[in-house]
């Protein structure tokens, strides 16, 4: 369940809005895929499958909204052939005004599914096998480009097909706002699976170790917040989602890790 613990590969810089959508018409599936079998070959047998275990109307959603929904969770291989890694490795790049037209349909189809579905307020949880602290300080706003697959259990990424209980780990603890439930629609339907939009903002609250017989294992609070400005198109009404007020005092630091995208923007809020 890679898409569960592949936070490591968010960028460490702000990126452009998510947008290009809007205006296009709504699809059925099979049409929102076409331009996309080039990156994910397998794509149009899966979404067959995908079709074939959605029911329509569930959640007020489409049949081709469901299966939209489906085939995201659906994982296959090659890792990075899977629509989900392909499209999150797209939408985190920072080449991505090139790379994302292929993906404008099915990106709409997606997000008015999700847009559908009711915001879940809660804490969930997400991992990766690798030490975070230095890329995320107290106090940091931090920002997470893909779509980010989280558990509402801590239990479920204990698991050893998740984190395991050995070796270098990071549990995100995430207090969010407006994250979808999507186990209706997922082909995994035992995970309760919380779904953030791209986009997504949060607070850096604190990060500790729950335990001395574990110390490889760091639990990293954060906080969702709204962002100054838009960061995702609404896909039926525009820039219209996640805007607050402006936050005076905040300053630039950069991240240290090196490869083009790992440059996230980590920026300091006031106390």
């Amino acid at each position: 369940m890679d898409r569960f613990m592949d936070v490591g590969k968010e960028p460490r810089k702000l990126r452009q809005p998510i947008e290009g959508y809007r205006s296009l018409p709504l699809t059925t599936l099979e049409e929102a895929i076409e331009p996309i079998v080039t990156p994910c070959p397998d794509v149009q047998r899966r979404a067959y499958i995908a079709k074939g275990n959605c029911d329509s109307y569930k959640d007020g959603l489409t049949e081709d909204e469901s299966a939209a929904i489906y085939l995201y969770t659906t994982e296959w291989l090659p890792v990075n052939q899977c629509l989900y890694a392909a499209l999150n490795s797209v939408l985190r790049s920072k080449n991505r005004d090139k790379l994302i037209q292929p993906w404008l349909s099915y990106i709409k189809l997606l997000l008015t599914a999700l847009f559908k579905l009711p915001d879940f307020t809660g804490t969930v949880w997400r991992g990766v096998r690798l030490d975070l602290r230095l890329e995320y300080k107290v106090g940091a706003t931090i920002t997470w480009w893909g779509f980010s697959s989280c558990a509402e259990s801590i239990s479920v990424l204990e698991s050893e097909c998740f984190l395991g209980q050995e070796g270098q780990r990071t549990l995100f603890s995430i207090k969010c706002f407006n994250g979808k439930k999507i186990r209706q629609h997922s082909s995994f339907e035992e995970e309760n699976e919380i779904l953030l939009l791209p986009g997504s903002q949060f607070i850096v609250a604190s990060h500790f170790q729950p335990s001395k017989k574990d110390p490889d294992l760091i639990i990293i609070q954060l906080k969702q917040v709204k962002p100054r400005f838009s960061l995702l198109e609404d896909p039926s009404k525009g820039m219209a989602i996640l805007t607050s007020t402006p936050i005076p005092g905040i300053s630039k630091t950069h991240g240290q890790v090196g490869d083009e995208n790992n440059d996230t923007l980590i920026e300091n809020s006031p106390r």
